[in-house]
């Protein structure tokens, strides 16, 4: 019994096989944001009235930068899954689509480097 319409016998294309890997990329990573998100807000919180020199010395903490580079690089890897999926789905030109999502892609690595940058100097207290 053969379930393909006979479009799809015609051109023999089958599924991507992308869609579940972005699936699951995109969950992981939401995941990862929650938990990031939820330390973010508590370091914050822990920071609150504190002047710039303890703001500085915490930020120095290597615990510190490293759990704010994670969430920098889930938080933009994230945002580009989104991104991609808004544009594959809303967007029917083929010419503009394929623009958009490298646009997309250098933003994501703008954002990502930017921030990373400004969290390593912060860290290193220059």
């Amino acid at each position: 019994m053969n379930m393909r319409t006979p479009l799809k016998n015609v051109r023999s294309l089958g599924s991507a096989k992308e869609g579940a890997d972005h699936f699951w990329k995109q969950r992981l990573s939401a995941v990862a944001n929650v938990f990031l998100g939820i330390w973010l807000v508590w370091l914050i919180a822990s920071l609150a009235g504190s002047d710039h020199a303890a703001f500085k010395q915490a930020l120095g903490n290597p615990l510190i930068a490293i759990g704010l580079l994670l969430l920098v690089l889930s938080g933009t890897f994230h945002m580009r899954l989104g991104m991609q999926t808004i544009i594959e789905d809303y967007i029917s030109s083929e010419g503009r689509k394929i623009v958009l999502l490298m646009l997309n892609t250098f933003f994501a690595i703008a954002v990502g480097l930017a921030t990373t940058f400004a969290i390593l100097k912060l860290s290193f207290g220059s």
